[in-house]
């Protein structure tokens, strides 16, 4: 019998994350090389949950206590294949078509710094991510004012000219 689990992913102040699958032991070392290759000077780690033969919890990055944290958040989540980066000075859309052109990865469930939740299906020693809840539901539409600040808002910080 299939039972499903909510595991509430903890991000560190001043972080965003990255939630997804993928599926080959080298996924850390690739995906490591990905973002340092990325031009970002961004400080990082990153855990991959092996689903196979030893079924550890694979890590990297250039931060040890995001390493660590990274770990801690795979082992929680333990979904075969799944990943989780965790970014400091840096965002997920200056990488995310990156991590997603890594060959072995299979799915990203999310990017974000919001609050986040991953939807567990576990069946006795297997665990996959079904899922995520991102952030908090919509409050109402955007008025004409909402979309001028948003417009502004996504020039201030240089991702509109």
């Amino acid at each position: 019998m299939v039972e499903i689990k909510t595991v509430e992913v903890e991000i560190p102040d001043g972080c965003n994350v990255i939630l997804g699958q993928a599926h080959f032991i080298k996924t850390v070392e690739d995906l490591y090389e990905t973002i340092a290759e990325s031009g970002m000077s961004v400080k990082f780690g990153l855990a991959f949950c092996e689903a196979s033969m030893k079924r550890l919890i694979r890590s990297d990055g250039n931060d040890e206590a995001l390493i660590r944290h990274a770990e801690k958040e795979a082992m929680k989540i333990g979904a075969g294949h799944s990943f989780i980066i965790f970014l400091r000075e840096g965002f997920p859309i200056n990488i995310v078509n990156r991590v997603q052109a890594v060959s072995e990865v299979t799915t990203l469930y999310a990017a974000t710094a919001n609050p986040l939740k991953a939807l567990i299906a576990e069946d006795g020693e297997q665990r996959g991510i079904i899922g995520v809840l991102d952030g908090g539901r919509p409050l109402g539409i955007e008025s004409e004012q909402e979309k001028a600040e948003r417009r502004e808002f996504l020039r201030k910080i240089g991702y509109k000219r």
